[in-house]
């Protein structure tokens, strides 16, 4: 069970609805608006798991993630991707990347609470 996620994306809206979700499930909701400042907060903070948006301004979440698993200090952390991107090559791209799970916007609570629980 994960204790500590980190949630990364732009949009505040977004930010505050799966910080909100984290929250209620007992778990630590860590936040970042950007793929750098994730990497930086994914590195400092040795988070538990990542959720990430693919569709960021200054790094998208794919190039976020190929950092993230490039890095001995935080491959190993779990990323699932929660993003408006639904094409299935944008999904087998996020796995090839080593996303260990991928869900679309709009999202249930169920479907976060899923990836929590996996």
């Amino acid at each position: 069970m994960f204790r500590r996620v980190l949630i990364i994306d732009d949009a505040l809206a977004d930010r505050t609805n799966l910080e909100r979700i984290v929250s209620e499930a007992g778990h630590t909701a860590l936040l970042a608006d950007s793929g750098a400042q994730g990497i930086e907060r994914a590195k400092r903070d040795k988070p538990d798991l990542i959720l990430m948006d693919v569709n960021m301004p200054d790094m998208d979440g794919f190039a976020a993630t190929r950092k993230l698993k490039a890095d001995e200090a935080t491959r190993n952390i779990p990323v699932v991707f929660v993003t408006s991107k639904n094409q299935r090559a944008e999904m087998a791209w996020g796995q090839m990347l080593g996303a260990r799970g991928y869900v679309t916007k709009p999202y249930s609570r169920e479907q976060i609470l899923a990836e929590l629980n996996a």
